[in-house]
């Protein structure tokens, strides 16, 4: 099986190879490029099963919660070797899942921010220059550590095209009318090209059920809007019921312009966002194992649900 370092912080690079030695390794398995951000570093899926049913899963959609990737790539690690070796993923026998559902993984939607809070942009750089630039507009967000935007500093969760004049109207309010660490929801939806490509992607994938990961809380939220999608909240009575996790209303502050929210807006199929672990983000490493058990029926469920 291959191997997900859990006692480092994720990097860009690092999922990169761990996405294409996936990939490299299992046939029923394969990589696709979403796009390429705004500094260079590609924004990728790992796609596996050959299944009709198409779940989508992502994670690090905000910098400093990188946590997400690999734990997202650990169930990707995990869920290939259960295949190949005819083994059991959750309470799943692998290869019959793998037939009936293909599964997108994108662990690293926010690949630059990711690296400026994991350090693989150091100090020196002009990426991590750019980005204290912008950081001294608000002084009280902690650098590099609260930065949760890629490094536009734009919040890619706040720039999809569902509600975005309300995101805007709300955040401007709370005092984030420029780039900056976080909160910033662009100058207009889909104006980054990490948002551009995984709203693309989702056309062209037309997944039956999308889950994003973020950190932190325990809680899943389910809903955009007045929008009913049938079945929805009944699997994420599933959800919480396999991981322990509470199935809540998003605040109202945060209930436009996400990921989820578009999804579920364009498609009227089941969307999620699911904030994992407890504390204070970036989430410590030793979270890590706590977290996956708590998630891995979420994925398993999500991906068989009828």
């Amino acid at each position: 099986m291959i191997t997900i370092p859990t006692n480092i912080p994720m990097t860009a690079e690092l999922s990169e190879k761990l996405v294409e030695q996936i990939s490299q390794t299992y046939p029923f398995a394969r990589q696709e490029k979403l796009a390429v951000s705004a500094f260079g570093r590609p924004v990728e899926a790992l796609v596996i099963g050959t299944g009709p049913r198409k779940v989508l899963y992502g994670a690090a959609f905000h910098a400093n919660e990188w946590i997400t990737a690999p734990v997202l790539l650990k169930f990707a690690a995990q869920y290939a070797d259960a295949i190949q070796n005819d083994g059991m993923i959750y309470d799943r026998a692998a290869r019959n899942l793998a037939t009936e559902t293909t599964i997108y993984l994108i662990p690293m939607v926010n690949p630059d921010g990711v690296d400026l809070v994991t350090g693989a942009i150091a100090p020196g750089q002009m990426a991590y220059d750019r980005a204290m630039a912008l950081a001294r507009n608000y002084p009280n967000i902690p650098f590099p550590d609260g930065w949760k935007a890629n490094l536009n500093g734009v919040d890619l969760n706040l720039n999809f095209p569902a509600g975005w004049l309300m995101a805007r109207e709300i955040k401007f309010r709370q005092g984030y009318m420029n780039p900056g660490p976080r909160d910033y929801v662009g100058r207009a939806p889909l104006d980054q090209v990490e948002t551009l490509g995984l709203y693309d992607y989702t056309f062209r994938v037309a997944p039956d059920l999308v889950i994003a990961l973020h950190s932190q809380g325990k809680e899943i939220y389910w809903q955009y809007g007045d929008i009913e999608v049938p079945g929805a909240k009944e699997l994420g009575e599933e959800f919480a019921r396999v991981s322990g996790y509470r199935l809540a209303e998003v605040p109202y502050n945060s209930s436009f312009a996400g990921y989820k929210d578009w999804f579920i807006q364009q498609f009227r199929r089941p969307g999620y966002t699911v904030e994992v672990g407890s504390g204070t983000n970036p989430l410590p490493l030793d979270q890590m194992e706590e977290i996956y058990e708590n998630v891995l029926g979420i994925f398993v469920r999500g991906a068989e649900a009828k």
